[in-house]
């Protein structure tokens, strides 16, 4: 058959495809993915002539997860429509919350200003300017409470994008579902808890590595005996993406980061299985749509191959790569806008092709301000079309089996064992992301990527081509100046009117669990319970474990 293919193809190209390329040529010399792979004009059943359909494909839902991983995949339930947000007050987003609830979110996802994203309170001077602007500002307890009034914990997923400061923001979590009744065996949801890529690629860390994957293992733990169904780590690959990275980085760098939270663990003395069943991933959905779909499948074979070769993982579970996607957002637009709909729904529809979990789609608006509630609205409409209307939810991967799929899904897996052997030999991702190795990649793509879009190698719409007058848009949200002297304001009523003898007694606990070797989060919690301060908690830490610089 391959025989009798390749001498078809032969044929094939010295007439039919010479006689069109001499009459019309192709639009340009060679054609790429965004990762530098080259494209030929046609794949055939000769790129994937090697494949073992059982070894390399299998079945959905059975080792090596290729095809998914599970049976039925959206025939059964469809994917966690997960719109990220958060804004300004507590309040604020607690009412976004429950518009989006109403119109058919099926999961939240938190996002967090910067300050508490970096441990510190409002009334700090490092936070002037920032406070509730890039998501929730949240100080102490009480602005979780409001955060998650009216909303019934034990039927809510809950997503928090948070990772140095991330141990505090679920000790509050926790401390509101018990006081609506809820036990936290019964908790659902994900924890980001991957300070690896804030080295790497985003910046929001706080303590050196050695002490932040000394939390990071410890919330493991933790989460293991007290919050069993809760995801302890989403390992992201998404901010990688957006800082610059290509597809196939993003698979390597990080699976890479996946591997070393893994081998934390075991020397913290967990057990792998208990572990790795609790990972999930987050990845980033760009505009390539065929090298995207290609990329999820790619990473979902290679974390099962890792798992069961490298790990000795004994439950089938442990090999699955579960994982979040979000919309690119580096690849919006603040002109022609409109047009940053269309990006979103053929991005989201390849995350779907390619086998998400639970997807966040982003709004046409967010190259200028964090979505108003018409544009958010829209965002979840376009999930729900792809669930309801498109139909491709109605059969399991059906792009398997394409020959360019194939061929490509093992391009870049191929690529990413290179990256992952290149890490290795380093002595892994720690050491990678301490070398600057990572992020020298990284700013490389992100510098090729960039230089190909003003030679119009690579067109934008709307930006090196197509482009026109219009004037910028002016209904997009804005975060009110006042939200900072009212967050200021309720921080300083908690603080006079709680037990600051019993906060002053929690924090000395805490202080001194840092300083030994006993787990940090319970006695995390039990200062948030006593109102102390998500900054007041880190700052607590900082004594003990000092902040992180990197050298330039």
């Amino acid at each position: 058959m391959s025989d009798r293919i390749r001498e078809e193809l032969e044929r094939w190209e010295k007439t039919t495809l010479n006689k069109a390329v001499s009459k019309s040529p192709e639009r340009q010399p060679s054609f790429q993915t965004t990762s530098h792979i080259a494209l030929k004009n046609l794949s055939t059943p000769l790129d994937v002539e090697d494949a073992d359909y059982c070894r390399d494909l299998g079945f959905p839902g059975e080792f090596p997860f290729t095809r998914g991983v599970q049976p039925t995949m959206y025939r059964g339930r469809f994917w966690t429509m997960r719109q990220y947000a958060g804004f300004a007050t507590a309040e604020e987003t607690n009412n976004r919350y429950k518009y989006l609830l109403n119109q058919g979110q099926t999961g939240l996802s938190v996002a967090f200003d910067l300050p508490t994203q970096i441990g510190y309170d409002s009334d700090h001077p490092l936070s002037d300017g920032e406070v509730g602007k890039v998501g929730v500002a949240i100080d102490t307890l009480q602005d979780m409470e409001i955060l998650f009034d009216g909303i019934p914990m034990d039927k809510v997923s809950t997503s928090m994008t948070i990772n140095s400061t991330a141990a505090i923001l679920m000790a509050m979590y926790i401390a509101v579902a018990e006081k609506q009744g809820v036990k936290s065996d019964l908790l659902q949801g994900t924890i980001q808890n991957d300070v690896l890529k804030e080295y790497a690629a985003r910046g929001t860390y706080i303590f050196p590595p050695h002490e932040s994957m000394r939390i990071v293992t410890n919330i493991f733990a933790f989460c293991k005996n007290r919050v069993p169904r809760w995801n302890s780590i989403s390992v992201s690959g998404y901010h990688m993406r957006e800082a610059g990275c290509t597809a196939v980085q993003e698979v390597a760098f990080t699976l890479a980061d996946g591997v070393a939270y893994l081998e934390a663990a075991i020397q913290a003395g967990l057990d792998v299985d208990t572990v790795a069943s609790r990972i999930t991933f987050f990845f980033c959905c760009h505009n390539n749509f065929i090298e995207e779909v290609a990329k999820f499948r790619a990473a979902r074979r290679l974390w099962a191959t890792i798992m069961k070769e490298r790990f000795k993982a004994k439950k089938e579970e442990s090999c699955m790569l579960r994982f979040h996607t979000q919309t690119a957002g580096c690849s919006l637009t603040a002109q022609q806008p409109d047009n940053n709909v269309v990006r979103v729904a053929f991005q989201a529809m390849a995350a779907v092709l390619g086998g998400t979990q639970s997807l966040h789609t982003n709004s046409r608006d967010e190259a200028y301000a964090l979505p108003t509630e018409d544009s958010v609205r829209l965002a979840l409409r376009t999930q729900q079309i792809i669930a309801y209307e498109s139909g491709v939810a109605d059969m399991v991967d059906p792009l398997g089996g394409s020959y360019v799929v194939e061929a490509l899904t093992n391009e870049i897996e191929g690529k990413a064992i290179e990256y992952i052997k290149k890490i290795e030999a380093m002595g892994g991702a720690i050491q990678a992301i301490e070398s600057g190795y990572i992020q020298k990649e990284i700013g490389e793509s992100a510098y090729q990527y960039q230089k190909e879009i003003e030679a119009k190698k690579r067109i934008v719409v709307g930006i090196n081509r197509f482009q026109m007058e219009e004037k910028p848009l002016t209904d997009i949200l804005r975060i009110r100046p006042e939200v900072e002297e009212y967050q200021k304001e309720k921080l300083s009523r908690v603080k006079k009117e709680r037990d600051n003898a019993k906060v002053k007694e929690t924090l000395a606990l805490l202080k001194k669990a840092a300083r030994g070797t006993d787990n940090v989060v319970p006695p995390i919690l039990d200062a948030v319970k006593a109102y102390a301060s998500l900054g007041e908690i880190s700052d607590a830490l900082r004594e003990v474990f000092g902040e992180y610089r990197q050298s330039n």
